[in-house]
């Protein structure tokens, strides 16, 4: 609970994936995917549910098996590439209440795909969500490439306007630091959810969270890079 309030976790994993088949129920270092997502939500104190939101009955049954409910199948017309995390956040919150008569006060979203963020990671936007009086709590990350050494090219490949005069011969620790979302961690009011149509409004904070914890996986050398570093720290993560 967070001030008293209910917090429900939603994990989001459709059974259709084009970058990488399979992959929230594909091995990594000897457990699916979604395993590693569960069992850092299991850990938390403040958590009340765990619901995994699918349409992929051997995704629901790795899920169960690891400790997520799943109390629902996602019907097909929210299972597709135009779905929006969003759309799954609402239909779940819709089934509680209409099934359950539960209306919880917190979502947190936790997607498979972050598998290196840790219990105190989650404690951490938590511990923000309070301090901070927020309504929303995203995690982020420094980018990794400084957006302003970035453009947009002209047809004949000139690169006379590429860079802003300003930065021309700047080093990168002279610039501001840039982040962006990393996907690991969404935590919110319910109601603001619906106030805002999503995670992101003028209540909503930051949680930093470094590049090492990161890694979203999206494709093969995502996943490579995971194992990677989940073998190097013996699967125990560092929170440095």
């Amino acid at each position: 609970m967070i001030n008293g309030k209910s917090v429900l976790t939603i994990i989001p994993a459709r059974g259709g994936s084009k970058g990488l088949l399979e992959k929230n129920i594909k091995k990594l270092c000897g457990k699916p995917l979604i395993a590693w997502t569960i069992e850092q939500t299991k850990s938390c104190s403040n958590i009340d549910s765990i619901v995994v939101s699918t349409d992929d009955r051997e995704i629901a049954e790795v899920a169960k098996k690891y400790g997520a409910e799943v109390p629902f199948m996602r019907p097909p017309e929210l299972a597709s590439d135009t779905t929006t995390t969003v759309d799954v956040i609402f239909h779940t919150i819709d089934w509680f209440k209409k099934h359950e008569d539960y209306r919880p006060e917190y979502i947190l979203l936790l997607q498979p795909t972050s598998p290196l963020r840790t219990r105190e990671d989650i404690d951490g936007a938590m511990r923000i969500l309070k301090d901070k009086n927020a309504r929303a709590v995203v995690s982020v990350c420094e980018t990794d490439h400084h957006p302003w050494w970035s453009n947009t090219l002209p047809e004949n490949g000139n690169m006379k306007a590429f860079l802003r005069p300003e930065i021309l011969n700047k080093r990168r620790q002279d610039l501001p630091v840039f982040y962006r979302l990393n996907g690991a961690i969404y935590l919110a009011d319910a109601d603001y959810l619906y106030e805002c149509n999503g995670f992101l409004g003028s209540d909503t904070f930051a949680y930093k969270m470094p590049k090492s914890r990161s890694v979203d996986i999206d494709s093969d050398l995502d996943f490579k890079l995971a194992s990677l570093l989940l073998e190097k720290k013996g699967t125990r993560l560092s929170s440095v």
